[in-house]
């Protein structure tokens, strides 16, 4: 069985993507991001970096001790290599479908997190505007390399569905908070629609819809608590 620490983010719905996609069974745990269950010292033994998510497995292939693995990417490429789907290992095919992985850890996710942080940031903490200018034209970028790749093909890494499709996916469908127009990149709209149309990713979307809190609901005090614990981190001491 694997457990699955998870929040309901893009990087932790392209491991739900999988599991649901390949089948494989799984242990749901909620990892509270916002109330800061990411620094708990249980969960910095399975992830020193404090995010999420990050699996534990409890039958790694070959046996042994349970394996603990975190980075979406790295997620994906293990779950990928243990279930023998969804990764091509044909050697052109396996590094092009890596390669996009990588793509999408390196460049959209990151891009996409901070245009989506400092557009719905405002003016709150001072003038954002090139700040928004530079991650919303960046993310725009992103979405050309995209469309680019999909025009002569329906996947990111050819013909068939793989790693690379689950990890760009959930960051793409959050065009509109990145500030993106999606009739502008036809071949990302058609390979998001091509994609939504999937079970398992359907599947994937949905887990933990019903996690977060409702923001209206939490005290002032309460919300600059998790406030403080979201944003402007600083290095941990040794413990």
């Amino acid at each position: 069985m694997i457990d699955l620490y998870f929040w309901p983010t893009p990087n932790g719905k392209k491991v739900t993507i999988f599991l649901e996609e390949a089948g494989t069974p799984y242990n749901l745990i909620p990892l509270d991001i916002g109330r800061g269950d990411q620094f708990s010292p249980s969960y910095l033994k399975i992830n020193p970096n404090h995010r999420m998510p990050a699996i534990l497995d409890h039958n790694p292939a070959g046996g042994g001790a349970p394996l603990s693995v975190f980075e979406s990417g790295a997620i994906l490429l293990y779950l990928a290599e243990k279930a023998q789907k969804f990764w091509p290992q044909q050697l052109h095919q396996k590094y092009e479908t890596l390669q996009w992985v990588i793509w999408q850890m390196a460049n959209q996710g990151p891009k996409s997190g901070e245009a989506g942080h400092f557009r719905r940031l405002g003016d709150s903490k001072g003038d954002q505007s090139y700040a928004v200018r530079r991650f919303t034209d960046e993310v725009n970028r992103i979405f050309g390399v995209l469309n680019n790749q999909l025009a002569h093909q329906p996947y990111l890494a050819g013909d068939a569905f793989s790693i690379a499709d689950m990890a760009s996916y959930p960051w793409a469908t959050a065009w509109q908070g990145q500030g993106q127009d999606i009739e502008e990149f036809k071949y990302v709209k058609r390979w998001l629609e091509l994609l939504a149309a999937r079970p398992g990713v359907q599947r994937g979307m949905a887990v933990g819809q019903e996690l977060p809190s409702d923001p209206s609901k939490l005290s002032p005090e309460e919300l600059e608590r998790r406030g403080k614990i979201l944003f402007n981190q600083r290095a941990r001491p040794v413990a």
